[in-house]
C-alpha cells in the first residue's frame, strides 16, 4: 500500500467460511487460513494470527500496519441485528423509503414481498420544511417540531436516527440544523445526514442509504473500537484500517462515521488484488473468479481497474435476484456474487434437478466431509468425491476430510433421487455450479457490454483453483492465472489497495447551459472532501485524483459513467466533454443519438495515495517439469470418465516448468486442476498459468 513504508504488514479477511491472514515482512508472505468462529469472529482472527506470527517470529510490536476486511455491517442488515433506528423527513415523505419506486422485481408473483424498511413507520417522522429542486427554501425548517421530535426519540429509545430531508443533496442547511437540535438535546444519539452519505438527487435511494447508514453505525462503532481496543491490549501499536466498498482503504474514523461503505469490504479486496495481477502480469482484459466456501464472486477488469458503480443492493429478499433488495447509493466495485462456494448445498428440487446454494453450510458444521456434524452434500463433498482433493493434504493436513461422510451425504440427498452413483452424483453437483456461475459470469459480460472469450480468467480463494479450468471451458477462454497464495487473495488485496476515498455528488447540468464556473467550485470542494479523510489515513503521501461525472442524453432515465480530464474547466471545454461521452455511450450500447443534448446528473472525485510502481514481468525460458509425486483417479467432467492425473507440489515448480493435463497441483490451501484440455506452466512470479491445448487436428495456437 502506497505511502506505508512498513516492514510488517497485515490483511485480515472474515469469511463466511474461513479467515484468512497474510503477513507481509519486506518481500516475505506468510500466510493462515482458519474456520471462521461465527459466535466471535476474533477467536478464529485470534487463531490465524498466532499462527503466522509464530511462523516467520515476527511479535506485535513489529507490526506497522494491519487492514481489515469485513462483512459485519452486512449481516447486521441482513439478520437485522442493527440499532434501534428512526427517521426524520420532510413532511409528506415519510412512507418514501416503504414506497420505493414502485417497481416489481417478480412482475407475475402476486405473492411477492419486498424486503421491510429498516425503520419502521412508528419511527419516522415528519416535519414542516421544503426546499425546491434549487436548493431554496419554500417553506421554514419548523425547530418547535424538531425539538419536540427529540422528546419522542427519547422516549422510544432511539440509538440513532437518520435524516433524510427533500433536495437536501443540493443544500445540506436544514438537514445539518436538525442535527445541531438533535445533539443538543440527545448528545450520545448517533446521527447521519443524507446529504453527507449520499449527497445525490433520487431521494428513496438517498433516504434508504442514510437509513441503513444510521442502522448500521452503532453496531460498527463499537466493532471497531473494539478491535482496535483488542489489538493494543494483544501489543499492537499500529494503525488500523478498513477496506471499503469503492476499492481503497480508510482509517477507523472515517469507517465509523460511514459504516455503509464496508457493506461489500471483504470481496472487494479480491478484485484489487486480481487488478495488481493483472497489471503486474501486463494482461488488458481479466475476468476475475473469486470462489471461497460461502460464495463465488465474478468481477471484470479492464487495463487493471475493475468496473465500479454507485448503485448496490443488500438483504434481498430473494438473495441472488436483482431489484429485491434495500437499494444503497455508494461507490463500490461491480461484481456478480452467487452462492457457489465449497460449501454451497446441493439438492435435488421438486423438479427432479440438481439445485446447487445459495444455502451453505458454512464453517459450522460445515461439509459432510469436515466430520462436524454436517449430514448434507457440498461442493466440497464433490470435489473429494470425484478425487480432485486429495484429503491428506487438504489445508495442508490441518483438517482430516472423511470421504465415506461425502460419499454418503452425496448418495443419500442426491443419488439416491436420481438414481446415480455417488461418483456420478458428485458430477452433477460440480456441474450445477459450473454452469451458476458460467451463466452469471455470460449475463454480466452482456449487461456492461463486454466479452470474455478474449479474457485471462484469473482464479483465487480457497476453491476457484479447482473448478477454473471447468469454467474456462465453459466460457471458451483459452488462458487461466493461479497466482501465488491464491487461496488468500482477497487478504492479500487488502495490502494492495491504496488509501483512497470517493466523494460523489448531484449537481444537475445541461451541456448546451455549461456552467464552467459552478462545476470547478464542485469538483474543487470534493476533491478537498476526500483528500482531508486521504490525509488521515496516509499523511504526507502523495496523492492523486480521477474524475468522473454521470451523464445521460436528455430526457434518459439512467446514467453511464464517463471519465474526465483532471483539470480546471473552461466554458468552450463542451466539446471535450461530449467526446467522452460519446466514447462510453457507444463502448457501452453500441451507438449514439447525434445532436441530442446531454445532462450531467452527478460528478465523481477519487483522491487516492499514489500507489506503488508495478513491475512487469517476462515469460521465463521453458525448464524441466518436476517429476510427480504420484497419480490419482479423477473424473474428468469433459469425458465423464475417471483418469489418472499426475500429482504435483507447487513448491517443486521453477519457473518456466510445463506439464500436461490432467494433472493436480497441490499446495497447503488449495489445488489447482489442470484438465486434459489444458497446459500447465508457471511464470517468472510463480503464479500458475493454464493454456487450452490444441484440438486434434488443429493448429497450435
Amino acid at each position: 500500500m502506497a505511502g506505508a513504508g512498513a516492514d510488517v504488514r497485515i490483511g485480515v479477511d472474515i469469511g463466511g467460511t474461513f479467515t484468512d491472514i497474510v503477513l507481509e515482512r519486506g518481500t516475505e508472505r506468510f500466510t493462515a487460513k482458519v474456520l471462521t468462529t461465527p459466535e466471535a469472529p476474533e477467536e478464529g482472527v485470534r487463531q490465524a494470527l498466532a499462527q503466522a506470527m509464530e511462523a516467520c517470529g515476527v511479535e506485535a510490536a513489529d507490526v506497522a500496519l494491519v487492514i481489515h476486511g469485513t462483512t459485519l455491517a452486512t449481516n447486521a442488515l441482513i439478520e437485522r441485528k442493527g440499532a434501534r433506528t428512526a427517521l426524520i423527513t420532510t413532511e409528506g415523505f415519510r412512507d418514501s423509503i416503504e414506497m420505493g419506486t414502485e417497481s416489481r422485481f417478480e412482475q407475475y408473483d402476486i405473492d411477492m414481498e419486498k424486503p421491510v424498511p429498516l425503520v419502521p413507520r412508528q419511527w419516522r417522522f415528519p416535519i414542516p420544511e421544503r426546499l425546491d429542486a434549487a436548493g431554496e427554501p419554500i417553506l421554514a425548517l419548523d425547530e418547535a417540531a424538531v425539538a419536540a421530535t427529540a422528546e419522542r426519540l427519547a422516549a422510544e429509545g432511539i440509538e440513532s436516527v437518520a435524516i433524510g430531508l427533500l433536495h437536501a443533496y443540493v443544500n445540506p442547511a436544514h438537514e445539518q440544523r436538525v442535527r445541531d437540535i438533535l445533539r443538543d438535546a440527545l448528545p450520545d444519539l448517533a446521527i447521519t445526514l443524507s446529504a453527507e452519505v449520499a449527497p445525490e438527487m433520487r431521494e428513496n435511494e438517498r433516504f434508504s442509504t442514510a437509513c441503513a447508514n444510521a442502522y448500521v453505525q452503532p453496531v460498527m462503532a463499537r466493532y471497531l473500537r473494539n478491535l482496535e481496543a483488542g489489538l493494543r491490549e494483544a501489543g499492537f501499536r499500529c494503525p488500523l484500517f478498513v477496506m471499503l466498498s469503492g476499492g481503497g482503504v480508510a482509517d477507523i474514523g472515517t469507517a465509523i462515521r460511514f459504516p455503509i461503505r464496508l457493506v461489500e469490504s471483504g470481496p472487494v479486496g479480491g478484485a484489487v488484488f486480481a487488478s495488481h495481477v493483472a497489471r503486474q502480469c501486463g494482461l488488458d482484459r481479466v475476468l476475475s473468479f473469486d470462489m471461497g466456501g460461502t460464495t463465488a464472486k465474478i468481477c471484470l477488469i479492464d487495463d487493471a481497474q475493475p468496473q465500479t458503480t454507485r448503485a448496490f443492493e443488500v438483504a434481498r429478499a430473494h438473495r441472488f435476484l436483482k431489484g429485491s433488495g434495500l437499494p444503497l447509493r455508494i461507490p463500490v466495485i461491480e461484481m456478480v456474487e452467487i452462492g457457489a462456494g465449497g460449501g454451497s448445498i446441493a439438492v435435488v428440487d421438486r423438479l427432479g434437478r440438481i439445485a446447487v446454494g445459495p444455502e451453505s453450510a458454512g464453517a459450522q458444521p460445515g461439509p459432510a466431509c469436515y466430520a462436524q456434524g454436517g449430514i448434507r452434500p457440498t461442493v466440497t463433498d464433490a470435489d473429494l468425491a470425484m478425487g480432485r482433493i486429495d484429503p491428506a493434504e487438504f489445508s495442508g493436513g490441518r483438517i482430516a476430510l472423511d470421504e465415506q461422510a461425502a460419499t454418503d451425504a452425496l448418495a443419500s440427498d442426491v443419488g439416491t433421487p436420481l438414481g446415480l452413483e455417488p461418483q456420478m452424483a458428485a458430477l452433477g453437483v460440480s456441474e450445477m455450479v459450473g454452469e451458476n456461475m458460467a451463466g452469471a459470469a455470460r449475463v454480466h459480460a452482456i449487461e456492461i457490454g463486454a466479452t470474455l472469450g478474449e479474457r485471462t480468467l484469473i482464479a483465487f480463494g480457497g476453491a476457484a483453483p479447482l473448478h477454473a479450468a471447468r469454467l474456462a471451458e465453459k466460457l471458451d477462454m483459452d488462458r487461466i492465472l493461479i497466482p501465488t497464495a491464491a487461496a488468500v487473495g482477497s487478504a492479500i488485496g487488502f495490502l494492495r489497495a491504496p488509501v483512497a476515498y470517493e466523494v460523489v455528488r448531484s449537481a444537475y447540468q445541461v451541456l448546451s447551459a455549461f456552467n464552467a464556473e459552478a462545476a470547478n467550485r464542485v469538483l474543487d470542494e470534493m476533491r478537498d472532501e476526500a483528500a482531508a479523510i486521504v490525509a488521515r489515513g496516509a499523511p504526507g503521501a502523495a496523492t492523486q485524483e480521477q474524475r468522473h461525472a454521470y451523464m445521460r442524453y436528455l430526457g434518459q432515465g439512467h446514467e453511464v459513467l464517463v471519465p474526465l480530464p483532471n483539470r480546471a474547466w473552461a466554458r468552450e471545454d463542451t466539446g471535450i466533454v461530449r467526446d467522452a461521452f460519446e466514447a462510453a455511450y457507444e463502448a457501452l450500447y453500441g451507438r449514439i443519438i447525434p445532436r441530442l443534448d446531454l445532462e450531467i446528473v452527478s460528478w465523481s472525485v477519487q483522491v487516492s495515495a499514489v500507489p506503488e510502481d508495478v513491475a512487469r514481468v517476462d515469460p521465463p525460458p521453458a525448464t524441466k517439469a518436476p517429476p510427480a509425486r504420484g497419480t490419482r483417479p479423477v473424473l474428468d467432467p469433459g469425458s465423464g470418465q475417471v483418469v489418472e492425473a499426475k500429482l504435483y507440489r507447487r513448491g517443486d515448480f521453477g519457473a518456466g516448468a510445463r506439464v500436461d493435463g490432467p494433472a493436480l497441483i497441490v499446495e497447503t490451501d488449495t489445488t489447482t486442476v489442470v484438465s486434459t484440455a489444458f497446459t500447465a506452466s508457471v511464470d517468472a512470479l510463480g503464479a500458475i498459468v493454464l493454456e487450452r491445448r490444441p484440438a486434434q487436428g488443429e493448429d497450435a495456437r
